[in-house]
């Protein structure tokens, strides 16, 4: 003990800054290491990519450095956009050797593939640190007046462990959740791939946002603060987990929750959505009435349109009554099913789409039809990802998913996602 102490009074700052996965403190003759358990994480790395400038600056100070260094690493990554400490050319080639030496990375991926569909929408297929791969969706817009609207669509999850019986990504598996960074940088590489600024983001990527929150929020941060996409231009979409409504709201977002009910009551939502099974609809209905209160945003509700399953006229009446019951301050999105391989599930037909849109706005309900974007690019969500990784990476079972479970602007053609 006095030995490892001995060690520890002469740890520089180089040293304290490196949070590799084993500890080595050696002396002339004696190792002491001390290895972190394995897990089934990523592996840990240290990334720039997601610090804030303090953080980015209290790191430049651990290394020696002056605090403004962190400013200027703050300025290459999130203005300039540079993926590699060596081409930091601003700052000393001491430093970016001594970073690269203590473990960090810049935290930007390579995109394994991608897929541009005939109206501008582009899927990108991006590779990991651990050849896992996740989707993300660049779906451009343009205005009247010539104006380029650019959402991101991003993902929380390699996977999903849901499974909605319409979603091609719970078809292929779950493996692990997303670090913060692993989502801003699909942000970042859908402003490459269209050489514009992202307007708008929209989790609703592949993954259920809510089971990996932390780093979500961590993710939200960022592109807010660093990225600079205001908050209002956020959606955070969720199929509803247990007390992860009431946590979202605490922190007072200024973004829309959007919540994917896809069914008006609750045994037509437990066929559709079997995780529903744990989250009743009427407890789920009033956490969205706590949210609009909380935080004077409107919840929008994401409904996919299923021909001959949820789409007839009594189920829009049905929808209707379910909203007025919990109050104003909602907005339906509907979404015409997008066709996936190995369901049975069909898109309706323009006419019935029409019809249920009409019967929830005689009802005074706030409606819109999502536009479809992206139909010949494997748009579905997960489709892309399945091409290339055929075998399901992890199938989890019930306890996993219930482990989970405890622990201004309107998205557009988010179902090209």
């Amino acid at each position: 003990m006095a030995l490892l102490q001995q060690f520890m009074c002469s740890v520089t700052p180089l040293a304290r800054a490196a949070r590799s996965r084993a500890i080595i403190l050696s002396c002339s003759r004696t190792v002491v290491t001390v290895t972190k358990p394995k897990t089934t994480s990523p592996p840990d790395s240290n990334v720039l990519l997601g610090m804030s400038e303090e953080q980015l600056q209290q790191l430049a100070i651990d290394f020696g450095q002056q605090s403004y260094r962190g400013k200027q690493l703050h300025h290459l990554l999130y203005k300039r956009r540079v993926k590699d400490i060596q081409e930091f050319s601003q700052v000393p080639l001491s430093f970016r050797t001594e970073l690269q030496e203590a473990g960090w990375a810049v935290g930007r991926s390579s995109v394994h593939s991608s897929v541009t569909a005939a109206d501008g929408t582009i899927k990108l297929l991006i590779k990991l640190e651990d050849n896992r791969l996740v989707e993300t969706v660049g779906i451009p817009v343009t205005d009247d007046k010539g104006s380029v609207r650019l959402t991101a669509c991003v993902s929380s999850q390699v996977g999903c462990p849901l499974r909605c019986s319409f979603c091609a990504t719970g078809k292929g598996g779950f493996s692990r959740n997303l670090k913060g960074h692993e989502i801003v940088e699909q942000v970042l590489a859908i402003e490459e791939v269209f050489n514009n600024r992202v307007t708008n983001v929209v989790f609703m990527g592949m993954g259920e946002p809510m089971l990996n929150l932390k780093e979500v929020l961590a993710a939200h941060r960022c592109l807010n603060k660093d990225v600079q996409i205001g908050q209002r231009m956020m959606t955070i979409s969720t199929v509803g987990v247990p007390n992860t409504i009431k946590k979202l709201a605490s922190h007072k977002l200024q973004s829309t929750l959007a919540l994917s009910l896809h069914a008006p009551n609750q045994k037509l939502r437990e066929k559709i959505v079997p995780s529903a099974k744990a989250y009743p609809l009427e407890a789920i209905m009033k956490d969205c009435r706590d949210y609009f209160h909380e935080t004077s945003r409107r919840v929008s509700f994401e409904y996919t349109l299923l021909a001959g399953v949820n789409d007839d006229v009594e189920h829009a009446k049905e929808l209707a009554e379910l909203l007025h019951q919990w109050g104003p301050g909602y907005h339906v999105n509907l979404i015409p099913f997008n066709p996936i391989d190995g369901t049975e599930y069909k898109r309706p037909y323009r006419k019935a789409i029409s019809i249920f849109q009409s019967m929830l706005e005689s009802r005074k309900i706030t409606v819109s039809v999502r536009q479809t974007r992206g139909l010949d690019a494997s748009a579905a969500c997960g489709q892309l990802r399945n091409e290339f990784q055929k075998v399901p990476l992890v199938e989890p079972s019930n306890d996993v998913v219930e482990a989970e479970l405890e622990p201004e602007a309107e998205p557009e053609a988010v179902d090209a996602c």
